[in-house]
């Protein structure tokens, strides 16, 4: 298994597949981290779509979607479930970011959040907007999730 990622370290690109509800239609395409640079990402990884504590989590950050878009992140879902899982479970919550499938979890190992059993581990990382890792919230078990004003407090550290 990879280790995690140390704070200031240079992420490496990934590809992924993922689905974007706007308004009622779906989207779908590849997200590339690459294609991102210049502004800060929030990457929010989640064991599975539907789940109690991966719906709270995902429908907070949809929910509190404009204090991290107003300072400049783009915030990206990230769990092993297929498009088509990730459409349903968007539209049953109304998610307004994109959900991207990771099956193979290559990313997830990447990122050293692979654990036996669950999948992955409950993990939200924010990139700078030169591809550095800033910030980092890795679970344990996976109960628990950083509400949405942690990014954001952190994005306002986030060097000019």
């Amino acid at each position: 298994m990879t280790n995690i990622p140390k704070i200031g370290d240079i992420v490496g690109d990934f590809r992924l597949p993922g689905v974007r509800l706007n308004g009622e239609a779906f989207h779908r395409g590849d997200y590339t981290l690459c294609e991102q640079r210049g502004r800060p990402m929030i990457l929010a990884f989640y064991p599975g779509d539907d789940t109690p504590v991966c719906s709270a989590q995902l429908c907070s950050y949809s929910d509190g979607l404009e204090p991290l878009q107003s300072a400049g992140a783009t915030v990206w879902g990230i769990s092993p479930q297929n498009l088509d899982s990730h459409e349903r479970f968007a539209r049953s919550r109304k998610l307004r970011m994109p959900l991207l499938a990771d099956p193979d979890r290559s990313v997830a190992k990447s990122f050293g959040i692979t654990a036996p059993l669950i999948g992955l581990r409950r993990s939200v990382f924010i990139i700078t907007a030169h591809g550095r890792l800033h910030w980092k919230h890795v679970t344990a078990v996976g109960a628990t999730y950083p509400p949405t004003a942690d990014p954001t407090a952190q994005l306002a550290t986030l060097p000019a």
